[in-house]
């Protein structure tokens, strides 16, 4: 009996589809319900602060379920140090500008962002607007966000 229809290829082919999608959205199964944000000594998340050192800082937060907490903050022009924690138990991420996506580049990156890590990138930013940022790996699931830089 072939159920379904499928041929023993067929239902094959269908499952490497499957799990080469699974793979390619960074996803190793499981539920992602009950994501906890990570403790903090210092400012909420997305709180912009100015460092002893003059530089603005803000922390951004990742999970299992393809999102930026939050998703949208404002910076003033100057020089930004920004830190994205992951605290996802099953999901890697990255962290990029969106390409052509802002009234000037801004090029430093995450590459990589494993479960439970964080990094942290300083740029300078001068043009006022809005820059879109994303996690390039899950652009099709909307993990994106937007940095204002304000006049």
């Amino acid at each position: 009996m072939r159920g379904l229809g499928m041929s023993r290829r067929g239902r094959a082919l269908l499952a490497g589809g499957v799990l080469v999608a699974t793979v390619l959205t960074g996803c190793s199964g499981g539920e992602t319900a009950g994501q906890e944000p990570a403790p903090s000594s210092g400012p909420a998340l997305g709180t912009v602060t100015t460092a002893p050192d003059g530089v603005q800082e803000v922390t951004l937060q990742t999970q299992d379920d393809y999102v930026f907490t939050p998703s949208t903050f404002t910076v003033a022009p100057g020089e930004v140090r920004l830190t994205v924690v992951n605290v996802a138990e099953q999901m890697t991420h990255n962290f990029r500008f969106t390409p052509g996506d802002g009234p000037a580049p801004i090029d430093p990156e995450i590459p990589l962002l494993t479960p439970g890590e964080s990094r942290t990138v300083e740029f300078s930013v001068t043009t006022p607007g809005e820059y879109g940022f994303e996690c390039s790996f899950h652009t099709q699931l909307q993990q994106y966000g937007t940095m204002t830089v304000s006049g």
